[in-house]
């Protein structure tokens, strides 16, 4: 698919609440990390996926000075693509899910996975290797933004650290990340800006 040419520029919401949240604002800025903290069940998610306009929502967002109204919801969440902790799979084989496996397929080691897991029955991967797996479907579509959501939970420091790596780079290359955590190190290790999101609201944490 075809992507509109959108200038660089930072992902803006203004206003942006949901049925149950907000308001909230938030800027974040091309190839830069914002870590995302705060207590379990405080809305972490749904401001990710309101970002992403997978829930309900009100308010105003844009990228790189374009508004998310003037493109088509698809276009809108390739560009500004949510990984959820537990991502959907809808076909029987993991290959399916993969537009381009040429593309995918040298990303797979540098995430400590087997490319003969492309090969392989989504019923046979671990948490581990699906969580790995939805965040590469995911880098493939090349997104100017992801917004993750508890990326590295369900894995083992080694394969943890491999994702944080190859997150770095990208992130050097010019994509934002939001990245949920409940892990004060590794925000400490990844973070450009830490926001927290509490019964307050969202607030920046001072370095």
């Amino acid at each position: 698919m075809n992507l509109p040419q959108i200038p660089l520029g930072p992902l803006q919401a203004r206003e942006l609440r949901g049925a149950l949240s907000g308001p909230f604002d938030l800027e974040l800025a091309p190839g830069r990390c914002t870590v995302l903290s705060g207590p379990s069940g405080i809305g972490k998610s749904l401001l990710l996926r309101m970002l992403a306009d997978l829930d309900p929502n009100q308010g105003r967002v844009s990228l790189g000075g374009v508004s998310r109204e003037s493109l088509p919801a698809s276009t809108w969440r390739r560009l500004v693509t949510y990984v959820a902790a537990e991502s959907g799979w809808w076909e029987d084989s993991v290959a399916a899910h993969f537009t381009d496996l040429d593309a995918v397929r040298p990303l797979l080691p540098q995430v400590n996975l087997d490319p003969a897991l492309l090969q392989a029955q989504v019923l046979q991967l671990s948490t581990g290797e699906r969580q790995r797996l939805a965040l590469l479907r995911a880098l493939v579509q090349q997104p100017r933004f992801l917004l993750l959501d508890e990326p590295t939970a369900a894995l083992d420091p080694a394969s943890r650290d491999a994702v944080e790596q190859l997150l770095r780079r990208q992130r050097e290359q010019g994509m934002g990340l939001l990245w949920v955590s409940h892990d004060a190190d590794q925000a400490q290790r990844l973070a450009d800006i830490h926001l927290r999101l509490d019964e307050h609201g969202l607030h920046e944490d001072a370095p």
